[in-house]
């Protein structure tokens, strides 16, 4: 029943959302940040399972929302836009709607499988090599995805603000505000289930001693795997909700600076707290906006507030604590049957 009670809290939320955008009330500007608040959410929490939870250090979580930015926006296009590749779209505009979910964990499933790419190596390194390796595979997407000319290369790929019109053809929504507020949903109450499981249990007892986990019969590759490719298939629909939010798509935008900013959310929040990455999520986006006018300064305020951070609160806003440690309440919405 109080699970039933905030599900219908969040989808009267949403309805909210999407009836004030359609009459005004937020404007396109309010829309963009409220939408980046959710893709951030996606990333941060996302990530706090191998950083926080896990316990090991990933730093090139950009290269998988890349992965499944392209993947989604190519299949999106073939389907309900005009393209390159085949001239007319291969579906009727009203399909888009329904569809559209599907092709954002299509690309998100893409993404967990390439989070092999770091789980596999992960089985016998960690700390600071482990963070090459990832740092690497960064590097290796955004230069496989800028020497494929097909996909427009370098110059990046575009046609998803058709598919965005499509969507807008069957019922005059704010589409991509719903589908990133539905998204950030699912990505949390995910990543909860995840944490709760027995999975998300062996990866805090791999974060507190691997050795010993083994020992106790754990299958340390096997939840690696698990959280890798959960971790990297919600960076890849975080990809798809942002490259269908712009409407373009260049690799550049998913380069070390994305992956750093992803790092910023996780320690900002807290290792190992969910309340805490949605938090930081939300503060991180907002501070983007406030220093939008210094333009290239911003990327280096950026960095500056990682090093920071690890100099004078290491563990974060909230530690690896939840909401429900400071307020009791809501500790039933925090329970699983």
């Amino acid at each position: 029943m109080k699970q039933r009670t905030l599900t219908i809290g969040l989808v009267i939320l949403f309805v909210a959302l999407a009836v004030s955008a359609q009459f005004g009330l937020v404007d396109r500007y309010i829309q963009s940040v409220i939408m980046l608040m959710g893709v951030n959410i996606i990333l941060s929490a996302s990530l706090n399972i191998i950083n926080g939870y896990m316990g090991e250090f990933s730093c090139g979580h950009a290269a998988f929302m890349c992965v499944g930015a392209y993947v989604s926006s190519i299949l999106s296009v073939l389907l309900f836009a005009d393209n390159p590749f085949l001239g007319a779209p291969l579906l009727p505009a009203y399909l888009s709607v329904v569809l559209f979910p599907v092709v954002a964990l299509i690309g998100g499933g893409v993404a967990a499988v390439s989070g092999l790419l770091v789980a596999i190596p992960s089985f016998k390194t960690r700390g600071d090599y482990l963070a090459i390796i990832t740092i690497a595979a960064n590097y290796i997407v955004i230069s496989a995805v800028e020497n494929l000319e097909v996909i427009g290369g370098p110059r990046g790929f575009m046609g998803m603000k058709q598919v965005v019109r499509a969507m807008d053809s069957v019922a005059k929504l704010p589409w991509m505000v719903i589908w990133v507020a539905l998204g950030a949903w699912f990505s949390v109450f995910l990543i909860r289930r995840f944490v709760s499981s027995t999975y998300g249990k062996g990866a805090v007892a791999i974060n507190q001693d691997e050795v010993a986990a083994e020992i106790m019969s754990i299958n340390t590759n096997k939840i690696k795997v698990a959280a890798f490719m959960l971790s990297s298939g919600l960076a890849g629909v975080a990809g798809a909700l942002f490259a269908h939010q712009y409407g373009y798509v260049n690799a550049q935008s998913f380069n070390i600076l994305k992956s750093t900013e992803c790092m910023v959310m996780v320690y900002l929040g807290g290792m190992g707290s969910l309340s805490g990455s949605v938090l930081s999520a939300v503060l991180f986006t907002l501070l983007l906006e406030v220093l939008r006018p210094l333009q290239i300064i911003k990327w280096v305020i950026v960095p500056l507030i990682l090093i920071l951070l690890m100099q004078f609160r290491p563990e974060g806003i909230m530690g690896n604590r939840e909401l429900p440690d400071f307020f009791p309440w809501m500790r039933k919405f925090y329970r699983f049957k």
